[in-house]
């Protein structure tokens, strides 16, 4: 019996704007003031991030809608596989907040990019939103049920990261580390049931997530009052302008959970060798979302215990000069890793995707495969 695959044929990104360098930020964000000063450079010097892209313009103000992003990067993807939105009959999506609250992101994004009737799927979350997305696009190809489908990430928080968010209350640094962590962006990939005919494909051999909020407190948050739910401390159970006074729409990170979160993601991935679906010895290239270089390093510590012979050559990301774009991030960091030809044929790729939201992880594996038909061969 033939076991179903999938592939994943074309890669596509969209960063808005220009790049925004360090110095910058202010200008686009706000918080000019001496404190607010000195704790985004505390910030941007442990992170690591060296430029990033906002939908804003030099003043501050929205230029695009996160639904845009996100078509941006799926034409960028359909382009790249040579095919057009009609050929699609599934598409996920993932992002951490969409443009309205009803309808569903998906529904949005299939409004915008067209294409014929198809199913959809609207994945919530943070970081690790893109891989439940991801997973099911892929099972709906492997069960035979759509030939191809897309997933497209989007994330678009600095409309949340303004000045005026954070006026009206004293702002802690929970409040304050992601404003300086994260930015807008967008990455897609289209999934087939065959390889790519003429080219370089990444078949899908497994993905894994799983969710430890049994066990942890909230630790990246909004539109709550503190790290547990109750009646009358979420945004919806009071007036908008009380929410608003509190700080309920901010995003917050209990930074004091952070290290927690690096050793168990690290213990994740130590399950997945111990039970065999990551063989130490055939890894080839690692591409791990992050949102600072410190976490870069101790990921890199644990996986070198395993895979002594594990170099800088075969860890690929793209956080100092894309930004920490949350949901999008894998994606964008693997369509530049494709783009620039870290790629060939039988290798590996490990993706990995820590999600601090309520500690949740991410993992999938890639082969790199030879197309089905070589490149000049007649049809």
């Amino acid at each position: 019996m033939t076991t179903a695959r999938a592939y994943l044929t074309g890669f596509g990104r969209y960063l808005p704007g220009p790049a925004v360098d360090n110095e910058g930020i202010a200008a686009r964000l706000g918080g000019d003031d001496a404190v607010t000063a000195r704790i985004r450079g505390s910030i941007l010097a442990s992170n690591g991030i060296r430029q990033r892209h906002y939908a804003l313009d030099e003043q501050g103000e929205p230029t695009e809608l996160n639904e845009e992003l996100a078509v941006k990067a799926l034409h960028a993807a359909l382009d790249d596989r040579g095919i057009r939105p009609s050929d699609l009959r599934m598409l996920a999506t993932a992002t951490t907040l969409g443009d309205v609250l009803v309808p569903g992101f998906a529904n949005m994004v299939h409004g915008r990019l067209g294409g014929g009737p198809m199913q959809l799927l609207s994945a919530s979350g943070v970081c690790a939103s893109s891989m439940a997305a991801l997973d099911a696009v892929v099972s709906k190809v492997r069960l035979g049920d759509h030939p191809r489908g897309a997933v497209v990430a989007s994330e678009l928080p600095s409309r949340s990261l303004r000045q005026r968010r954070y006026d009206g209350f004293r702002a802690g640094m929970d409040a304050h580390f992601l404003r300086w962590m994260l930015s807008d962006g967008a990455g897609a990939v289209v999934v087939e049931f065959q390889p790519h005919p003429t080219r370089l494909s990444l078949r899908v051999d497994w993905i894994r997530q799983v969710s430890l909020a049994h066990d942890h407190a909230v630790c990246m948050r909004a539109g709550m009052s503190g790290d547990a739910t109750h009646v009358g401390g979420t945004w919806q159970d009071v007036a908008l302008a009380d929410a608003q006074a509190a700080g309920m729409f901010v995003l917050r990170q209990d930074v004091g959970m952070l290290d927690d979160l690096a050793q168990a993601g690290i213990a994740q991935f130590e399950e997945l060798v111990d039970i065999g679906l990551v063989d130490v010895r055939h890894l080839d290239h690692v591409i791990c979302h992050y949102s600072t270089n410190v976490f870069r390093d101790v990921a890199f510590d644990a996986l070198r215990r395993r895979i002594p012979s594990l170099d800088t050559d075969r860890w690929f990301s793209n956080l100092e000069t894309r930004g920490n774009t949350g949901s999008a991030s894998i994606f964008i960091a693997l369509e530049e890793a494709w783009r620039t030809g870290r790629f060939q044929p039988g290798e590996t790729v490990l993706l990995a995707v820590p999600e601090s939201g309520r500690f949740s992880f991410a993992f999938a594996q890639l082969t790199v495969v030879a197309p089905s038909r070589p490149q000049g061969a007649s049809s």
